[in-house]
């Protein structure tokens, strides 16, 4: 884990969920993820978006060509919990179909361009994983 996510969770944790920098204002969640190969717990700061079956994120991985490794550890392990604001709640991830996945990707893009800008550096669709409250 970088020097940056563990300041970002740390913050996260001294502030209910609230940190400043790039993240200040935005929705954040902390993703433990069990590690694909490994097996070990990573946890992940990241942005989210409400939804009715749960909470929206984005595997954008800043526009990268390809996925960030907590996607994959998703798929190999689905079942995760997550840190919001000062909750900690068990979910399952569910990547979203492309039919499902569009209103939510773009109501993330006109929250926060900044993904349409990640969007714009990469020939892959990014994948958008709802995360389920068990």
């Amino acid at each position: 884990m970088s020097n940056w996510n563990e300041n970002v969770i740390a913050e996260f944790r001294a502030n209910e969920g609230r940190v400043g920098g790039s993240f200040e204002g935005a929705p954040l969640l902390l993703l433990h993820s069990t590690g694909a190969r490994s097996g070990k717990e990573r946890v992940t700061p990241m942005m989210y978006l409400a939804v009715d079956d749960g909470f929206a994120v984005f595997a954008s991985k800043a526009g990268a060509d390809t996925n960030p490794d907590w996607y994959h550890n998703l798929r190999a392990h689905p079942e995760a919990r997550i840190e919001v604001g000062t909750e900690t709640l068990d979910v399952t991830a569910r990547v979203l179909d492309p039919e499902e996945r569009e209103p939510v990707w773009e109501e993330q893009k006109r929250r926060y361009p900044g993904f349409a800008e990640y969007e714009a550096k990469t020939d892959r669709v990014i994948p958008v994983v709802v995360l389920g409250r068990r």
